[in-house]
């Protein structure tokens, strides 16, 4: 039947693109957004264009931007003596929503993962080792998330960052075991970075 409406067809297609979205919510999503007001999809598609053109990833530390660097790279007031590794953007939110971390950040873009053919050179891994040299970095706070991948991830980091005789550490208490940390509650991040343990 779908066949019939290519228009309608086509932007199920485009949603099921999108993660966590099967067949059957693309769907859903397109009859929702037939029945809204052309206004409201106008500024759907209008947002999704401008947040293309205007947003891409910070040349530091691979963090949102709006322009060349983020706004916590831009900030005079951050330590500079610690960086925060993390695998997402989302995951740099999360940490700072919990008021818990007041240094600099560094996107790794993924985690190590060979089963899906992911290896160092598809992460921001030669950049973080390039900042390490070039920064007066003391400490290096591994906060990827406490998954098989984010776990492989902070160990083959901490075995390449600990030659360096910088201080490697990693959030501990509050955060289970396969959670994401995007979506944790602010109070267990900070909890967690507060009681960060050696590797």
């Amino acid at each position: 039947m779908l066949g019939s409406l290519p228009s309608f067809a086509r932007l199920v297609t485009e949603l099921s693109k999108l993660p966590g979205i099967g067949g059957k919510t693309a769907t859903r999503l397109a009859f929702h957004l037939l029945r809204r007001p052309h206004e409201e999809v106008e500024a759907l598609a209008t947002a999704l264009l401008e947040m293309k053109q205007n947003l891409s990833f910070c040349r530091r530390c691979f963090n949102i931007s709006e322009g060349e660097y983020c706004r916590i790279c831009r900030d005079t007031g951050r330590d500079e003596t610690s960086i925060c590794v993390v695998q997402e953007p989302q995951d740099l939110i999360a940490i700072e929503r919990s008021l818990g971390y007041r240094g600099r950040y560094h996107v790794l873009q993924g985690a190590l993962s060979p089963l899906d053919g992911i290896g160092p050179q598809d992460l921001k891994i030669p950049q973080l080792l390039a900042r390490l040299k070039d920064e007066k970095i003391v400490e290096v706070v591994l906060a990827t998330s406490f998954t098989i991948e984010g776990e492989a991830t902070a160990l083959y980091l901490a075995l390449l960052i600990k030659g360096a005789g910088i201080r490697v550490t990693r959030p501990a208490h509050g955060i289970p075991l396969g959670s994401d940390l995007e979506y944790i509650d602010s109070a267990t991040v900070q909890l967690a970075l507060d009681s960060r343990r050696e590797l």
